[in-house]
């Protein structure tokens, strides 16, 4: 199973009303399907034009090594040589931060992940959390 783009549309959705009503900086939000593949972006007005790629690399370290944001940061704090051989198999597109959310179904399949950025990381993950939830979905932070 993969995400929906009705739902990748409600949790950007969301996560952007989180975002206004938390007063964080412009945000963006892209949606990534278990393949690692956009389903959906947005950024808001204001938002820097290179959001797009730390969004993206934050959702796609999620999805593709199956660890939340959190998680990989702990990881690379721990085992720096492991997390950069891995950004480099990957091209240099993961960005091991929160604010990267693995998405699961109800039945606790991945399938895809969230990334936000804009404002601090852990701010990032609480909007991408308002999103995921407000879609039906299980996010792991």
């Amino acid at each position: 199973m993969t995400i929906s783009l009705r739902k990748a549309r409600t949790i950007i959705r969301k996560a952007l009303e989180k975002g206004r009503e938390m007063e964080l900086k412009p945000l963006s939000v892209v949606v990534l399907d278990a393949g690692g593949h956009v389903q959906a972006f947005e950024r808001e007005d204001g938002a820097a034009p290179g959001r797009f790629a730390v969004a993206h690399g934050k959702a796609y370290g999620s999805v593709m090594l199956g660890l939340a944001g959190t998680a990989q940061m702990a990881r690379a704090e721990t085992q720096a040589y492991f997390m950069g051989a891995v950004n480099g198999l990957f091209g240099g597109q993961l960005v091991p931060v929160p604010g990267g959310v693995l998405l699961r179904d109800k039945k606790g399949v991945v399938i895809g992940a969230v990334g936000v950025t804009g404002d601090t990381s852990d701010n990032d993950a609480v909007a991408a959390m308002a999103g995921i939830e407000a879609a039906g979905l299980i996010g792991e932070i």
